[in-house]
């Protein structure tokens, strides 16, 4: 039986989807920059001017960037992390949140100084809502400087951001070739190319030569697991963090109480203990209201509860793995929910 006309075409159409190429779609992965180093430029005098390079210039550095994804960027603020605020915190939260709401985003990367990077990711990392890869990433060095590690970061945040097995992770930090999850990663040196770390659990993955290997995913809540919602949220509880040393007094703390503080961090010494005068300066605190956070200036390690100090009958929260900075995110977020240091006390645990 001779085929009809139409039922040629559409043999036609079928030989051509076969033979013909497909070609996927890129990923779609936006930049918000915030300044830092990563887009700084060094001036006459030899000292750094952040945010001198806005993101199109980032971009235009690394034009390789578009054989990862389709990448566009979004100047959202252009200032050293330093001078990172709880206003400029939210207003970086709610753009995110936007971002990867559209349905056209795949992925995000924020440029951020290195000097408050973790803080930043952590604080991002409990109330983003969105499972889609968030990767933050900065540089060591200038764009000017001899072997500049800007670029290369860049790049590999990108090619993190655009992987499928990214999703579902939370905020990363990308730097130096190593992935790290916003809660575990820290600052380390105030100088070398490899000053981030995870000295307590180890790089999230690593990502060389075009391939991003990502390794068991974390077990605490954040993102989408996270209780925390900023839909009211106008500011954030003033917290303030004391770091503890031989003849440490209280003279600190009562005047932060004074001034109306709503929370304490203590970069406790060991396991987050200090001289008892400053204890009994906490003691006070907690009983007006103050919640009181043990943590240590130590890089490594936890601080439990009810080792070194009685926090039960003391009324203190102990940090768990989170180091002073961290746990002050986690404080502000978590007295925004409650006051009561048993509650406080379970966030440290399950985040």
């Amino acid at each position: 039986m001779k085929p009809t006309h139409l039922q040629f075409n559409l043999l036609l159409v079928a030989l051509l989807a076969v033979a013909s190429p497909v070609y996927a779609a890129k990923p779609h992965v936006v930049v918000l920059a915030t300044g830092g180093t990563i887009a700084s430029l060094q001036s006459s005098s030899g000292l750094h001017v952040s945010g001198a390079l806005n993101v199109q210039q980032l971009m235009i550095a690394v034009p390789q960037l578009n054989e990862l994804a389709d990448v566009s960027g979004e100047d959202l603020m252009n200032i050293g992390s330093q001078d990172m605020t709880n206003e400029t915190w939210l207003k970086l939260a709610r753009r995110l949140n936007e971002v990867l709401g559209r349905p056209d985003v795949d992925g995000v990367v924020i440029t951020h100084g290195t000097d408050t990077i973790e803080e930043t990711a952590y604080f991002l990392n409990l109330v983003m809502k969105s499972d889609k890869p968030v990767v933050m990433t900065g540089s060591m060095r200038t764009p000017t400087a001899l072997g500049a590690d800007g670029p290369a970061n860049l790049f590999d945040a990108v090619e993190v951001a655009a992987d499928p097995q990214a999703k579902g992770r939370g905020v990363m930090v990308v730097m130096n070739g190593q992935i790290h999850y916003a809660r575990d990663v820290t600052k380390q040196n105030s100088m070398r190319l490899d000053a981030f770390q995870s000295p307590n659990r180890g790089p999230a993955g690593l990502v060389a030569e075009g391939h991003v290997a990502l390794f068991a995913r974390p077990i605490e809540r954040y993102g989408l697991g996270s209780e925390f919602v900023l839909a009211d949220v106008t500011d954030l509880p003033r917290v303030e963090i004391f770091y503890a040393y031989a003849n440490m007094g209280r003279e600190a703390i009562d005047n932060a109480v004074q001034r109306d503080v709503k929370g304490i961090v203590i970069a406790g010494v060991g396991n987050g203990d200090m001289p008892h005068v400053a204890i009994e300066g906490l003691t006070e605190a907690a009983k007006r209201g103050v919640a009181v956070v043990r943590s240590s200036r130590i890089i490594s390690g936890a601080v439990a509860p009810n080792v070194e100090v009685d926090d039960d009958a003391r009324g203190f929260v102990a940090s768990m793995e989170l180091n002073p900075q961290k746990a002050r995110v986690l404080l502000m977020l978590g007295l925004t929910k409650t006051k009561d240091a048993r509650k406080l006390q379970e966030l440290f645990f399950q985040y």
